[in-house]
């Protein structure tokens, strides 16, 4: 009898408590419209944080969870507005996330991101090895430890008593200090010893040593960058790390393939919009656009091209970012396979989450899988991204023009080259005008400076650069697609 009404009380309880728990709209009476439309801002980040929990668990089971009367775009709404109330990114970038995740780890990932990731070294077997590298400086008074099983050179630094980059071993070059996840690409490159290779992207030097290293300073390794004072600093880090067969160039990686050509591996670190690193630079959060992603993505759509054209068949090319957008990433390499004659490889990397091969509308190549994505809240590591071509032959794939730098619509293609016609005939007029004998003038005036073409609802603006010879009377065009470098 005790029994039975004990089991009945408590099943009234439960009743009770269903009927009054507190759910995500349940204190729209008590805040008003504003909590409604998912902004927050009279929450504490307690209050906050538990009603996006709350939200998240409705969804995770929306059928039994959810409140009579209410859709899953209004919860989506909710969620959507205490994201971006609590962690402060902008609507583009949220958008996107949530686009890539479900909600959960939605939530895990933006707090991965506010958080710092562990500091890493990179030991320099050029110079020492790393068991007696752990040895000095545990005398030194900073706390080491092995990285991880995948690396053999890396080590973690839990504390430090001295300024780990102002220590006699930094400055004798007998490790470089490096993040974890910059190993990664190095890694899938693979460099073997008597090879040519080619670092497009090298300032400030960190994979470009841990190349030579892997190369035991043999063959020869181009480090090249389009920044003249980041060269500066790629040349203070491969003297200081004792790197004797690196040879330093300063050009414009689109078209590197015109100057040398022939590599066995090239590495490209994309510049990107450097949305991997958010838990460095909170700034990014918010100062990102859509507008930022594409000029972006034509650099590297144009870099990654050149970089397959320098390389010679039979070779690799390994395409890397820190960034977690897919339209920098897999977009770009599903462009690369569809332009030149090249296929997606295992990169032998031993963790990261396959690239994807959908995402929104679109569908790439199938072969994008072997990509590799690196998570902060799955792996530890900086947003990134890496990825592993090998080049079958030189030469573009049929049905493609030369101009791939922009997937122009046809329509536009014909009215920019009548555009270009009328335009050359106006300059032949102007001969007469010409400079000097033997002398090379290159023109930008405002008639003939810019000529824009709209594809498929984005402005590419290109420039003209005419090279006059007086001698010879004749001119010829070079058209270029100005788009700025990002990250």
């Amino acid at each position: 009898m005790l029994r039975s009404l004990v089991g009945s009380e408590m099943c009234i309880r439960d009743r009770y408590a269903d009927e009054t728990k507190a759910t995500p709209f349940g204190d729209m009476a008590l805040y008003g419209d504003e909590v409604m439309k998912g902004l927050g801002s009279q929450l504490t980040v307690e209050e906050l944080d538990d009603r996006i929990k709350e939200t998240i668990r409705v969804l995770s089971n929306f059928k039994r969870e959810r409140e009579e009367g209410r859709s899953r775009e209004e919860y989506i709404t909710l969620l959507r507005g205490d994201f971006m109330e609590m962690f402060e990114y902008n609507e583009f970038l949220m958008d996107v996330i949530m686009d890539m995740f479900p909600p959960q780890e939605a939530y895990e990932f933006m707090n991965a991101m506010e958080k710092p990731r562990p500091t890493t070294i990179r030991t320099n077997t050029i110079k020492c090895k790393r068991r007696d590298l752990v040895e000095v400086l545990t005398k030194r008074g900073v706390n080491v430890e092995p990285l991880e099983k995948w690396s053999k050179v890396g080590l973690q630094v839990f504390e430090s008593n001295v300024p780990i980059a102002g220590t006699v071993e930094y400055l004798a070059g007998h490790y470089m200090l490096q993040s974890a996840v910059s190993f990664l690409p190095v890694m899938a490159l693979a460099p073997q010893e008597d090879e040519r290779v080619l670092d497009m992207a090298a300032a400030p030097g960190g994979k470009t040593t841990y190349i030579a290293q892997l190369m035991k300073n043999s063959g020869v390794l181009f480090a090249n960058d389009v920044s003249e004072p980041r060269i500066k600093s790629l040349n203070a880090n491969i003297q200081r790390l004792g790197v004797t067969n690196a040879i330093v160039t300063n050009y414009d990686g689109i078209g590197y393939g015109q100057i040398m050509s022939n590599f066995d591996r090239i590495l490209l670190d994309a510049p990107c919009t450097g949305s991997g690193i958010i838990s460095r630079d909170k700034s990014i959060k918010t100062s990102k656009s859509l507008a930022d992603v594409q000029r972006a993505s034509q650099l590297q759509r144009k870099l990654l091209l050149s970089a397959i054209d320098a390389c010679k068949p039979g070779g690799y090319v390994v395409y890397s970012t820190c960034s977690f957008l897919v339209d920098e990433n897999e977009a770009v390499a599903d462009y690369a396979i569809r332009r030149r004659h090249v296929q997606c490889v295992e990169m032998g990397l031993p963790f990261g989450r396959p690239g994807y091969t959908k995402y929104r509308h679109l569908r790439l190549h199938a072969s994008v899988a072997h990509t590799r994505r690196f998570f902060p809240h799955v792996h530890n590591m900086d947003g990134f991204y890496v990825c592993k071509f090998r080049k079958l032959k030189n030469g573009l794939l049929e049905g493609n023009d030369e101009d791939d730098e922009v997937p122009a619509k046809k329509d536009a293609k014909k009215d920019a080259k009548k555009d270009a016609k009328a335009k050359d005939a106006k300059t032949k007029d102007t001969k007469a005008a010409a400079p000097a004998k033997g002398c090379l003038l290159y023109t930008s005036d405002a008639a003939d400076e810019e000529d824009s073409v709209d594809l498929g609802g984005r402005r590419i603006i290109k420039k003209k650069k005419k090279k006059i010879v007086a001698r010879e009377e004749k001119m010829d065009t070079k058209t270029e697609v100005l788009v700025h470098k990002c990250g």
